[in-house]
């Protein structure tokens, strides 16, 4: 099979093109031909050595495909069917193994792409507005990066919900974005010249001065200050990224100052802990798609020898939507 594996801890330069054999399913595992496979910032924190790893090993985590072997003991799928995937280690390739409790069956009317895009990105986006924070009309919520794939995704569910969503985008080309998706705010912050104290300012004026009940942050280092000031008391600092670099340590005197605040920093395995919260999450988001209330941006596609091309847009913030490699 054709693989991409980080060489060693790095940028973008350490992903290369490989050869390996194809991978025999074991207990409980599914290999899988991938159609499409989802490009993250997780893969470039495990690529470039954040997130320890071993190397090299095959990039990516993230996908949908056609089953083509079933390990021992497994049930309830066949050989032929399509599944999606959020987490199953080595999905920059063209055949992976998918642990079976975590390949969720995709239904006839979404397709492969769709699946893929969805899998780690929409369920993040589904948990942080449904669970993280039960939003409930009227609520005033500030989406960093919102027009990237997690914010368009978390853009439209909140807005669904009857949040007024306001969003912070890099240009004009995003801010249409994120409007589209249902921002009634958008704010650019590369216009402002001062982000920690000019965009809680505009936040406060967007919010008749109260502030927001919940920043959702993917961005981390460059934006924790600002969105730890746009908050209103009791409010929650949803931190689910760290884009701009890891966050230094904060003391939690902190969020005594700013109103009683919470600070969390959710993740996608706490969300999606049993088989049956994996896929009612993913029945809803395929379920919203078929009906047309949720709509999957694909903003990018790369073929799978293209992957460190692809890392190098998303990191350089020169994406919107999802960006996927198709083998």
């Amino acid at each position: 099979m054709h693989a991409i594996v980080a060489t060693a801890p790095g940028g973008p330069e350490v992903l290369s093109p490989v050869e390996l054999a194809d991978p025999t399913p074991g207990p409980g595992e599914l290999a899988v031909q991938v159609a499409a496979a989802g490009v993250n910032f997780i893969d470039t924190y495990r690529r470039s050595g954040l997130y320890p790893m071993p190397y090299p090993h095959v990039v990516g985590s993230e996908g949908a495909g056609r089953v083509l072997a079933l390990g021992e003991g497994v049930t309830g799928v066949a050989v032929g069917d399509r599944v999606a995937w959020a987490s199953a280690p080595g999905s920059y390739a063209t055949t992976v193994l998918v642990r079976a409790q975590e390949a969720v069956p995709v239904p006839d009317g979404v397709d492969d792409e769709t699946a893929a895009a969805l899998m780690l990105q929409g369920l993040t986006a589904h948990y942080l507005a449904t669970s993280t924070v039960e939003l409930a009309p009227g609520d005033d919520v500030l989406v960093h990066a919102a027009a990237g794939g997690v914010g368009l995704l978390l853009t439209q569910l909140a807005s669904a919900r009857g949040a007024h969503v306001i969003a912070t985008v890099g240009s004009p080309t995003k801010e249409e974005l994120a409007r589209q998706a249902g921002a009634e705010q958008v704010i650019r912050y590369r216009e402002l010249t001062d982000l920690g104290t000019q965009l809680p300012a505009r936040v406060r004026e967007l919010t008749g001065g109260r502030g927001v009940r919940a920043v959702y942050d993917s961005v981390g280092k460059d934006t924790f200050d600002a969105s730890l000031a746009s908050l209103r008391p009791r409010g929650v600092l949803v931190l689910f990224g760290a884009s701009s670099g890891p966050v230094p340590p904060v003391d939690p005197q902190r969020l005594n100052s700013a109103g009683s605040v919470y600070l969390t920093r959710p993740s996608l395995g706490a969300y999606t802990a049993t088989r049956e919260e994996l896929v009612t999450r993913t029945d809803e988001l395929f379920a919203a798609v078929g009906a047309g209330r949720l709509h999957v941006r694909i903003g990018a596609r790369y073929r799978l020898d293209e992957a460190e091309q692809a890392h190098r847009a998303l990191e350089g913030r020169a994406t919107t939507g999802k960006v996927l490699l198709l083998p």
